[in-house]
């Protein structure tokens, strides 16, 4: 597993809410639609859902809002013929690329992510060209002032995570996406707060860039993430901190 930390990128993306407060419900709700419609209303027993659900109160949507879109999903008030959907590809210097995306019309989409791929200086792939490069992971960061080394690795490994790591700021908490909604509970009992909780793509290996490529690789995956039906992008790069912080 990589020990690469992605929550200097998640703090910047939090920092982001109020400015594209819109596009940012508009694909919470999308993604609280689908994880109902695929696992059922009860976000107890459907950790896609539970998860949707809290990034929905992190952005701030409605309680009215979550639950319209939930029964739209259960088919109680009408479902949109959403499905999931994916694309894979490479941006520049061969970094693999992953983007998950829910639409209605799989033609529009591809035609969108395919312009963006090829606007940037990369390429959309086949399906397999890439995903066997990225493993599927609940991972859970808990700043460190919120909570002991030890008293976390305790409670954690007990209820199923792998791993505990020391990622600068915070402990990143890594486990089986089968494990994940068993951690948070045991995680919430034990009353250490959670900074972050995602089922992320995490790549076996990362390829560095810099300069102009690096540049590039972020301008890419910003255009990504803005395309309306696009909701996650991962992809095995590593840039230096200051692109970060310019894009």
């Amino acid at each position: 597993m990589s020990g690469h930390s992605k929550w200097s990128t998640i703090k910047r993306k939090k920092a982001l809410v109020d400015a594209r407060r819109a596009k940012i419900w508009t694909k919470c709700l999308k993604e609280i639609q689908v994880a109902a419609k695929m696992g059922g209303a009860d976000p107890a027993g459907n950790a896609r859902l539970r998860l949707a659900m809290d990034k929905a109160r992190v952005s701030n949507v409605p309680k009215d809002r979550i639950k319209a879109a939930v029964d739209k999903g259960t088919g109680a008030s009408g479902a949109d013929n959403l499905e999931d959907v994916h694309y894979e590809g490479y941006g520049p210097s061969g970094v693999a690329i992953f983007v998950e995306a829910m639409t209605d019309n799989r033609n529009r989409t591809v035609g969108e992510v395919r312009h963006v791929f090829e606007r940037y200086g990369g390429h959309l792939g086949t399906a397999g060209s890439v995903a066997w490069m990225f493993h599927k992971r609940g991972i859970i960061h808990v700043l460190k002032a919120d909570a002991a080394e030890e008293r976390l690795m305790e409670v954690a490994l007990d209820a199923g995570a792998s791993d505990v790591r020391d990622d600068g700021e915070v402990w990143t908490v890594d486990c089986d996406p089968g494990a994940f909604l068993a951690v948070q509970d045991a995680l919430a009992a034990a009353q250490i707060a959670v900074a972050n909780a995602e089922i992320d793509h995490v790549p076996e290996n990362r390829i560095a860039l810099v300069g102009d490529k690096a540049e590039s690789m972020m301008k890419l995956l910003g255009a990504l993430e803005d395309l309306d039906e696009v909701h996650n992008v991962y992809a095995n790069h590593d840039v230096p901190e200051e692109i970060l912080e310019k894009y």
